[in-house]
């Protein structure tokens, strides 16, 4: 299926078999998808206004004590995950009317959360094409292994596999990897307009290297830079890994795949403290996200105290959202993600004569 294929069709119409209990949920989600121009404007207003100013701040605050500078950077940090969500929004056509307006805010905001904004859109587009698709898994992902592929994988894959999974890994090496290095290369399979928005947004972000390292320094720029970038990442990243690496997630061969189930299943309602669902951009709504993602981010929360279609959906709270990390495995048995002790378990447990 291609980029406006997904782009142009309604959520939920991809022939499959439409989950039982969810009534006329299309009528439903339509009711929230109109952009507000005055919404959006000041949710611009009150995330890149602030990065700004911030970044004038650390400018003032060259040679004062090293704290001053890492709170003013970690600040900075948690309004780009706010501009990220805008940046997201128009990727999805959601945040304007215009999709002119869609991706040139998209692009600017794409430049300074380091994302390239045509070839992101196409690989998340793939990722809500197929979320919970157990043959869809590989692209706009976390890597998830099923316990049967985990046990009969070689010993290297295995590694590999814990390495990656390692919590260290997921909230401070993979934010880096993906943000700094990933998303500087692009991808083979991506269109010719995807790989130039990757090109693009490398010469941009070398234009501002070099502008900013006139009043700050290049070395200072950099490391401050890398704090701003690593904090918002790294909550980008937690963030996407909560919304659909929990317990009971839900994922499904093709056969038995269903749009709104992986949607409402599949997608976590992440209940945040309100200065956190602020910061976030309401993106802890992400079962009503995935259900529509035409639906703005600013509409979420309307939508959810609403509908009770979206509050039986039960959610994930902050002290709940660590026990995430103990899930490693999909086990198709138990319909559940498990950890590495219980695949090891399944291994070694004696097989059933048959």
């Amino acid at each position: 299926m291609s980029e406006s294929d997904m782009e142009n069709r309604l959520p939920g119409e991809t022939g499959a078999p439409q989950r039982a209990g969810l009534g006329n949920w299309r009528e439903i989600v339509r009711r929230y998808q109109d952009p507000c121009l005055w919404r959006a404007s000041w949710q611009i207003a009150s995330s890149v206004g602030p990065y700004v100013f911030l970044w004038y701040l650390l400018y003032l605050a060259r040679g004062q004590a090293w704290w001053v500078t890492g709170a003013l950077a970690v600040l900075a940090g948690l309004f780009l995950v706010r501009i990220f969500i805008i940046f997201h929004d128009c990727g999805h056509g959601s945040f304007f009317r215009s999709k002119r307006a869609n991706d040139m805010l998209g692009t600017l905001t794409g430049i300074l959360t380091f994302t390239p904004y045509h070839h992101w859109r196409w690989e998340h587009a793939v990722h809500h094409a197929g979320a919970g698709h157990l043959q869809r898994r590989g692209r706009g992902d976390i890597w998830t292994l099923t316990v049967d592929e985990y046990n009969n994988a070689p010993r290297w894959k295995r590694a590999a596999y814990r390495f990656v999974r390692h919590p260290l890994v997921i909230i401070g090496l993979l934010p880096f990897a993906l943000f700094v290095v990933g998303h500087r290369i692009p991808s083979s399979e991506a269109s010719r307009r995807d790989r130039a928005s990757v090109h693009l947004t490398n010469l941009a972000l070398l234009a501002i290297t070099a502008g900013m390292s006139l009043p700050f320094g290049l070395v200072p720029y950099l490391l401050i830079q890398l704090v701003v970038i690593m904090v918002g990442g790294g909550l980008g990243v937690w963030l996407f890994y909560v919304q659909h690496q929990f317990e009971d997630v839900y994922w499904e061969d093709a056969d038995k795949w269903d749009f709104a189930a992986a949607a409402l299943e599949g997608s976590s309602y992440y209940k945040l403290p309100k200065v956190l669902q602020w910061f976030s951009g309401n993106i802890g709504f992400h079962h009503i996200h995935h259900l529509s993602s035409r639906i703005p981010n600013y509409h979420l929360e309307r939508a959810h105290l609403s509908e009770p279609l979206f509050q039986s959906v039960k959610p994930i709270t902050l002290t709940g959202s660590l026990k995430t990390l103990n899930y490693r495995l999909w086990d198709a048995e138990r319909r559940k993600l498990v950890g590495f002790r219980q695949a090891r378990e399944k291994r070694s447990a004696p097989r059933q004569p048959g």
